[in-house]
This record gives structure tokens, C-alpha cells and sequence, in this order.
């Protein structure tokens, strides 16, 4: 891609702007948490159904972010981010006037769709105006501080908005910033495309694949519910493993597939998705933990328990930061190895916490330590993700890395609230349901889940040592050295 000079001199201002976006989509993710209650009861929503109200995201969110990035690089990557800004900002518009629960979760759903859109296309803007090497790992500790603090202060904001202004503005929030960065995007990011591909697109490989990952998180988020040995679970997976059969089968025929297999043959791509699935799978379970326990054991409202995460998204930013100066000097294995220790870590001493523990006591120390682990691991699994990779296909790459993390916090969210529940139902079924069992039942069953959590990091530190190549992380060190000796574009 050639870029006018321009263009170059505002690609940090275009890094902000992006950065700002991937806050939003992230924090979507996150502040309607907080606002549940208060939803329930304002669009008089039942307690069983309320969790479709982030799972309607979770949903198409999940299962359009493969096809939002190769859109991205068949269509345009501007065009399309500023196609999923549209979608967004009218989907939270009409969120935070539904007038029913139909109404709110398809809004949500179309919030998610958006945000599939703009997460591949948003990276793979990134990575395209920042050359591989220093320069671009320093766009991406930037984008991973965003991107790791960003499900933390949606906590906190959630709760502000909602006790301040009403649940609506959970919604409403989105709009404003949309309609910022799409004033500001013609004028601060290119256009850009894979101009060397054939411009069919392969519709087949489009619909088999949303439909199959779809139906994948659907089975997942629904598990806790439908229970794991259920029919109705059984059958989503085995519809969900059919279709990405099928898609599979359309790939290998195709003159121009949405997803060219021979990427996969990037050792360090594939790995650093794998280890992808493992953070994600650790991570997002601990932050949904580690809330439930401040809430429900702790006796914490919901602005104490964001304000509680305040350390640990300063420590994400401060991380990511470190990390993206370590890998230039290192490379992005070591680094990614010392991320995902530190964050087996922190689970482990998570799992010591107790019934009549305290912030200081049970909650810091391994928020702190987790937080630099999860700086590290979420800043070197994207760098090592888009890697190499030539410029018609950052979408692609992009889109993969995003789906590997969205794919394995759920899978991992849905295994550990498995083990967690079944092991505080034990103990309350031993105690014959007496009400002042709950709290040590409670506190065991996320003692499990953190220990969980601990056993699916270390099988990521595992699959980072054999199957990230050295030769790539070094090589990586090599072209930083080498551009960071080279004289600066202006």
C-alpha cells in the first residue's frame, strides 16, 4: 500500500482515533453488566432471559469478526470500519429506547454485528499505515492497553451511567463517539484494500462460516442454562461443527476462498492464535470471578467493585506498553511465555481468596500480577497474529486473532462457571440448603474456577513454547533493529 506523506505524518492521530473505536467495542462488551438490574425492571425482562441481553452480542459479535476482516480486505478497510460505526451508532440508539425485550436484544445484536465489523478492520487499519517492526509494536501496546482496560472501565462506567443517569446512557454513549471518529475518519486514516486478489466474493464461505461460529457461541453461552450433556447443546455443536465441515469443504474448492488455508501454514500465526483461544479462556473468566465474588461474598455495589478494577487497568496500560518495548528487543515468545506465567500465576493466588477477605488482603496483589501477565500475553499474541503477514490479508489475520480470543473466553467463561457452580451446589446440598452455608460454598466454587483459569493458562505457556517459532521471534527482533536504524519517513 502506498501512502500519501500526509497520511503518514497523522498516522499516530489515525492510531488515536482508532484506538478510541476498539475502547467502544470493548466497553460494549463490558457496561451493560452493571445495568442488568435495572433493565430488567425498567423493560421488564425475567431473570432468565436478562443474560441475552449481553449474550445477543456475545452472539453475532462472535460470530461475524472472521467475516467483518475479510470484508475489510476485499472491500476496503476504511469503507468497511466506517460501515460498522454506522451500524453501532444507530443500533445504540434504538437500544436505549426499546420498548421491549425483543427489541433490546435484537438492538444488542445489531450493536454486536457492528463491532465484528469494526474490530478486524480497525486492526488491520493498524497494522497496514505502521510498518512490521519497533514502530507497529508500538501501535499495538497502545492498542492492547485500550483493549485490556477497556472490559475494566466499563464496570466502573456502567455504574456511573446507571446510577447517575439511567440505564439508557449505557446505550447512548456509543452514539457521540461513533459520529466523532466517522467525522474525523476520511481525514485521518486511508483507504486501503487487497488490490492483487480477484474481487469475487465467496458468499458460500460467508454464510457457512458466520452461520457456523454463530451457532458455536450460541451452544457456548447458552450452556449454563441448557447444561452440557443437554440435547439441545449436543445439537447446536454438532450443527456448528458440520457447517465449518461444509465451509471447509466450499474453501478447498474455491478460486477465491474468504479464507486462503495456506495462511495456516504460518507457524507463528497459527500458534499465536491456539494461545489466543488459552488468554482469552483464562482471562475473561477471571475478570467475571473476580467481580462475583466482590458483589456476592464481599458485599461490594457495583461502582465499588469498577473502582476496584482501577489498579489493574493502570497495570494493563503500564504492561502493554513494557511489552511492546520488550518485543522489539527480545521478541514476542519470551515476552508471551513471561505474560501467561505471571498470569497462571495470579489465578493461583486468586484461588486463596476467602469469606472474610478484604481488597488488600485477597483482591490487589494478584489483580496487580495478573494485569502485567495479561499486559504482556494480550500485546504478543496480536503482534505475533499479524506477524509477517502480507498486507492483502491483515484483515484476515486480524479477523482470526479477534475470533481466537472471542471463541476462547467463551469456551473458558462457560467451563469454569461449569466447575465453580457444581462445586458451590455440592457444598450447599451438603450443608441440607442451609442460607449461611452460601457464602464458603460460593467462595470454594471460585477458588475452583480460579485454579481453572491458572490450568488453562498454563496450557498456553505449553503451546507457546512448541508451536511459536524462534525463528520468527527473532527475525522480528532482526527487522526492528533494522528499522529502527533506517532513516524516518516523512
Amino acid at each position: 500500500m502506498t501512502e500519501a506523506p500526509d497520511y503518514l505524518q497523522r498516522r499516530w492521530w489515525a492510531l488515536g482515533l482508532l484506538c478510541m473505536t476498539q475502547f467502544m467495542v470493548v466497553l460494549d462488551a463490558s457496561i451493560v453488566n452493571i445495568a442488568l438490574p435495572s433493565i430488567g425492571e425498567d423493560v421488564g425482562i425475567s431473570q432468565e432471559n436478562l443474560s441475552w441481553v449481553v449474550n445477543g452480542y456475545v452472539l453475532t459479535f462472535g460470530g461475524f469478526l472472521l467475516l467483518g476482516g475479510r470484508m475489510a480486505d476485499l472491500l476496503g478497510r476504511r469503507r468497511i470500519f466506517m460501515a460498522g460505526l454506522v451500524i453501532v451508532a444507530v443500533a445504540s440508539l434504538f437500544a436505549g429506547f426499546a420498548p421491549s425485550e425483543g427489541a433490546l436484544v435484537a438492538a444488542r445484536a445489531a450493536q454486536g454485528l457492528g463491532a465484528a465489523i469494526i474490530a478486524p478492520s480497525a486492526l488491520s487499519i493498524v497494522t497496514t499505515i505502521f510498518r512490521d517492526g519497533s514502530e507497529r509494536n508500538k501501535a499495538l501496546g497502545a492498542w492492547g492497553a485500550v483493549a485490556g482496560s477497556g472490559g475494566a472501565a466499563g464496570v466502573l462506567l456502567g455504574g456511573v451511567l446507571t446510577d447517575g443517569l439511567g440505564w439508557e446512557w449505557v446505550m447512548w454513549v456509543n452514539v457521540p463517539v461513533a459520529l466523532i471518529v466517522l467525522a474525523l475518519t476520511p481525514r485521518l486514516i486511508p483507504e486501503s484494500r487487497s488490490e492483487s486478489q480477484t474481487r469475487h466474493f465467496d458468499l458460500a464461505g460467508a454464510v457457512t462460516v458466520t452461520a457456523g461460529l454463530s451457532l458455536l457461541v450460541y451452544a457456548i453461552v447458552d450452556v449454563e442454562s441448557a447444561g452440557w450433556g443437554s440435547t439441545q447443546t449436543i445439537a447446536l455443536l454438532a450443527a456448528a461443527i458440520a457447517l465449518l465441515g461444509v465451509f471447509t469443504a466450499v474453501e478447498l474448492r474455491s478460486d477465491a476462498p474468504l479464507v486462503p488455508f495456506g495462511i495456516f501454514r504460518k507457524r507463528t500465526l497459527t500458534g499465536a492464535n491456539v494461545v489466543g483461544l488459552m488468554v482469552g479462556g483464562s482471562l475473561f473468566a477471571m475478570f467475571f470471578f473476580i467481580t462475583l465474588y466482590m458483589q456476592q461474598v464481599l458485599g461490594y455495589s457495583a461502582i465499588k467493585a469498577g473502582l476496584s478494577y482501577l489498579p489493574l487497568s493502570l497495570a494493563i496500560i503500564l504492561s502493554a506498553g513494557v511489552a511492546s518495548q520488550l518485543v522489539t528487543k527480545t521478541g514476542f515468545k519470551p515476552v508471551l511465555a513471561v505474560g501467561l506465567v505471571l498470569v497462571a500465576a495470579g489465578l493461583v493466588w486468586f484461588s486463596r481468596v476467602s469469606v472474610d477477605g478484604g481488597f488488600t488482603t485477597d483482591i490487589l496483589g494478584p489483580l496487580l500480577l495478573a494485569a502485567v501477565g495479561l499486559g504482556f500475553a494480550f500485546v504478543t499474541t496480536t503482534i505475533a497474529a499479524v506477524s509477517g503477514i502480507q498486507d492483502r490479508e491483515q484483515g484476515l489475520a486480524s479477523g482470526l486473532i479477534n475470533t481466537s480470543q472471542q471463541i476462547g473466553g467463551a469456551l473458558g467463561l462457560a467451563a469454569l462457571a461449569t466447575v465453580a457452580n457444581s462445586r458451590t451446589d455440592d457444598l450447599v446440598a451438603q450443608a441440607g440448603g442451609d442460607p449461611a452455608a452460601l457464602p464458603s460454598a460460593l467462595v470454594e466454587g471460585f477458588q475452583s474456577a480460579f485454579l481453572g483459569g491458572a490450568v488453562i493458562a498454563a496450557i498456553g505457556l505449553v503451546l507457546t513454547l512448541a508451536l511459536i517459532s524462534n525463528r520468527d521471534s527473532r527475525a522480528h527482533v532482526a527487522l526492528s533493529e533494522k528499522e529502527d536504524a533506517a532513516p524516518v519517513a516523512i
